[in-house]
């Protein structure tokens, strides 16, 4: 296996975005990526201060959604939402294109929209990850915005919120990767629900992925190291 525990757990936001989510919930999920030591709480906006409290002194950073789901707010609200979410202790931020001016091939406005939140990111030493909602773009689409993303200086580009019709598939990953610049990574969010599917993503291109089942993933990936480490013959001294 070509993978530890930390390599693993150090590939997953933890989402916590589901929008019936209570405060005890988004609580316990914080609470849960600390267990974990996974790489990132993705939360939603409003309860962001209290994830950066219950994260601090953690390897565990604080994130948070930017014109979230749908990417349609002004470019002056994605900045104002950045701007909120970088005081309040974000590390790291997810933004959603406008997917209407990327299907209208408005790629001056796409381009300045991205590039106003990577630079209220950038000043305040955070990241960017431009979730690109691939459900609903053709791969013309997709190409052109990995290579904006790179012109403008985004760290990762993301397949999708989880929300849309569709999520990550490997075909888009291998894609993205291909034509986003080496110093842009990749984030496979929507429909990674198992250890396998994680491996599968990872093996595409995928330095991240977004994950609601956590659990479920972390705790296989531990049971198949522990298979490996008792299979290993024993050495006498």
């Amino acid at each position: 296996m070509d993978y530890t525990y930390e390599e693993i757990a150090k590939m997953i936001d933890h989402s916590l975005l589901n929008p019936v989510m209570t405060d005890q919930e988004l609580e316990e999920g914080c609470r849960l990526a600390l267990r974990y030591d996974v790489a990132t709480v993705c939360i939603k906006p409003y309860y962001l201060k209290r994830c950066a409290e219950l994260l601090a002194g953690s390897t565990v950073k604080p994130t948070t959604v930017i014109g979230f789901p749908h990417g349609g707010h002004t470019t002056a609200i994605k900045v104002a939402e950045a701007e909120q979410a970088l005081r309040e202790g974000a590390r790291e931020l997810d933004m959603v294109v406008n997917i209407g001016k990327v299907l209208s091939g408005d790629w001056a406005y796409v381009r300045q929209d991205i590039r106003a939140v990577v630079e209220a990111a950038h000043e305040a030493g955070a990241l960017v990850k431009v979730i690109f909602e691939n459900c609903y773009l053709q791969d013309v689409h997709k190409i052109r915005l990995c290579e904006l993303c790179g012109e403008v200086g985004a760290d990762f580009v993301k397949t999708s919120t989880g929300y849309g019709t569709g999520g990550a598939t490997l075909e888009d990953l291998r894609l993205m990767r291909k034509h986003a610049p080496p110093h842009v990574q990749v984030k496979a969010a929507g429909g990674i629900r198992t250890f396998d599917q994680l491996l599968e993503a990872r093996a595409a291109g995928a330095t991240r992925v977004g994950a609601t089942r956590t659990v479920e993933i972390l705790e296989e990936c531990k049971r198949r190291l522990g298979q490996l480490a008792s299979a290993a013959p024993s050495v006498s001294l």
